[in-house]
């Protein structure tokens, strides 16, 4: 009888240690599916080569890591401040919350149909992916998904995410247009690189002019008829300054065919024609933009264009953007601007 409890009871404890043992690995389980859920960072964004970026829409963006730096569809050179928003996103991206209930099911069908697809490589691992969806209501977060890349299955959990520090959400920083991307950068030579420089003032024949670089000292400067001129050679040397780190505002190649058809039917007013010492020519053709008709005329003087901005044609006619005449300005300039100043006489 003593021999039958104590096998009862044996039985029993053995029972019990193997209940226990699968509770705590099912809690275990169920902790590090939890906390792998909501993994989305990536703390090494010095290992990161690649990333692609894709919308609903049908827009792909794959951004490569470069020897010359960040370039984005084996095409253009990227944003430097656009690589930067980026890669603190992926680097301190926090959870803030999970999202509740309640709202779990309409969060995850909207993201279906409108969130971004991220992922993000070292080397050629596939690293994180993850779907970055829209804002929360306060607009200080992103709801966002994350991918066991092991299955390739979604996790099941969205969450709230938010950068500590940052008021706003996160989708804007995953681009996945191309243009959005690109580096705006259009001019950028320095004198030891330019041959010639030419402008063509359409409007006004007689102020169109041609500048020769001989050299970084020597300048020869030819009026509309081609002949020489004198100048002030300290002007000369600002001005042709100027030809660096000058950007567009707005890329609008292949936004509005509207605008683009309307200009390449219409006669720039200017063109300006860059030769370098390689004798390359890059030409840049420059149109009136309307102006906008809440301006308001100032002094009397009614706007037959915009003031401030106009759009620009370049990289063999393949392009069109607009641009501010703050930064262009300074290049659109008459013979005038050149004219010594008349001696002193004692």
């Amino acid at each position: 009888m003593k021999k039958s409890s104590s096998i009862v009871i044996i039985t029993i404890l053995l029972i019990l240690t193997v209940v226990s043992i699968f509770i705590y690995r099912s809690k275990h389980r169920s902790t590090t599916v939890d906390e792998d859920s909501r993994s989305f960072k990536v703390l090494d964004t010095a290992a990161i080569t690649k990333i692609f970026i894709a919308d609903k829409e049908g827009d792909k963006s794959t951004i490569t890591r470069t020897a010359k730096g960040w370039i984005v569809n084996d095409k253009y050179s990227c944003r430097t401040d656009a690589i930067l928003n980026l890669m603190e996103v992926i680097k301190h991206v926090e959870v803030k919350m999970p999202v509740e209930k309640t709202a779990k099911e309409s969060v995850l069908k909207f993201m279906s149909a409108n969130a971004l697809k991220v992922e993000i490589y070292a080397g050629n691992d596939l690293v994180k992916q993850y779907y970055v969806g829209h804002e929360t209501p306060d607009s200080e977060g992103s709801y966002m998904l994350l991918t066991d890349v092991g299955s390739g299955e979604n996790y099941k959990e969205p969450y709230v995410c938010f950068i500590p520090g940052f008021k706003g959400y996160l989708q804007p920083r995953f681009i996945a247009k191309e243009n959005e991307w690109r580096d705006r950068l259009v001019l950028n030579f320095i004198p030891p690189q330019l041959k010639q420089i030419k402008v063509q003032h359409f409007n006004m024949p007689d102020s169109s002019f041609t500048i020769d670089i001989n050299s970084t000292t020597s300048f020869t400067l030819k009026n509309a008829k081609n002949n020489a001129i004198p100048f002030d050679e300290m002007k000369m040397k600002q001005y042709l300054a100027y030809f660096q780190n000058i950007s567009y505002e707005v890329l609008i190649t292949g936004k509005s065919k509207k605008v683009t058809d309307s200009l390449s039917a219409s006669k720039p007013f200017c063109i300006m024609s860059i030769t370098t010492t390689d004798f390359k020519t890059n030409e840049y053709k420059f149109y009136h933009k309307q102006p906008n008709p809440d301006i308001i005329p100032e002094h009397g003087v009614t706007y037959t264009a915009d003031p401030d901005r106009l759009f620009m044609r370049f990289a063999n006619d393949k392009e069109w953007a607009m641009i501010q005449y703050f930064v262009f300005g300074k290049l659109l300039i008459t013979p005038t601007y050149f004219t010594p100043h008349d001696s002193v006489k004692k």
